[in-house]
């Protein structure tokens, strides 16, 4: 498969603070790529970078083999979809001008393109048209990320960074969300990174996850590999809980019924 997103020997530091330290990876195009670990350690800091919004101290970065810094930054960003907590829609914006503000700016003169973008990820991302016209005081916290996710995809991105998007809302709605992501990504195959503190979410939802401690790779693997095989003592102090949640003994954990293990 083609790499979407390549790091070689990138290095990230604000004064003496290293905040990411020589990350080497490759991730191929398709991938649903879960980010976790504990606050601080570049979860964000990488995502930035991989938008141009923060440049690395050293080290190189591509995206679909191009270096970053031979890329002129609008170009770059309007391939890229971008999601965060909350949402932060623009509240003096209905449901409709949100979602199309993006590819508005891309089709100034095909508004007929834009139209059919807006109907078109609203029944992907699981919104009603009837909602199209209301602003975002008037809508409840899922429907609000829901909006913020197809305004993330509304220009065709062929990567889509997500920064904790359901930490603010209730468990419900955030089971929901998940069930809903993993399906938009079956559907579209983009190329997702996703950033969480929850390593259950990251099992649930990645086709790979990243573990990172204080600004290194712990380990990138399968959900089922880092669960089952744990390549510090890091990691296992991270799945631990989850490697016994179906009270089945290691060599039976393959047989468990645990979504991100059984079913990835």
């Amino acid at each position: 498969m083609s790499v979407a997103v390549e790091s070689r020997n990138i290095n990230k530091a604000y004064g003496e603070n290293v905040v990411i330290e020589d990350l080497n990876l490759k991730i191929e195009k398709g991938e649903f790529v879960s980010i976790v670990g504990s606050s601080g350690c570049g979860k964000t800091t990488t995502l930035k970078m991989v938008n141009g919004l923060i440049e690395p101290t050293s080290g190189s970065l591509f995206i679909n083999n191009e270096d970053i810094k031979t890329k002129n930054l609008i170009e770059l960003r309007r391939g890229i979809g971008y999601a965060i907590q909350g949402s932060v829609l623009f509240p003096h914006l209905n449901v409709e001008q949100n979602i199309s503000y993006v590819p508005n700016l891309l089709n100034k003169k095909d508004k007929a393109k834009t139209k059919d973008a807006v109907s078109k990820w609203m029944k992907i991302v699981g919104l009603d048209e009837d909602i199209m016209h209301r602003y975002p005081n008037e809508l409840s916290g899922g429907q609000q990320q829901r909006v913020g996710i197809a305004r993330a995809l509304a220009a065709s991105p062929s990567i889509l960074l997500m920064d904790e998007p359901f930490g603010a809302v209730d468990e419900i709605t955030r089971e929901q969300l998940q069930k809903e992501m993993k399906r938009i990504h079956n559907e579209t195959k983009i190329t997702i990174l996703f950033v969480t503190h929850d390593i259950s979410e990251a099992l649930k939802l990645g086709t790979k996850v990243l573990v990172m401690n204080q600004g290194k790779i712990e380990q990138y693997d399968t959900p089922k590999n880092i669960l089952n095989h744990p390549a510090s003592d890091y990691v296992n102090q991270l799945v631990y809980r989850q490697r016994h949640m179906c009270h089945l003994s290691d060599d039976q954990l393959g047989d468990c019924e645990y979504s991100a293990v059984s079913k990835v």
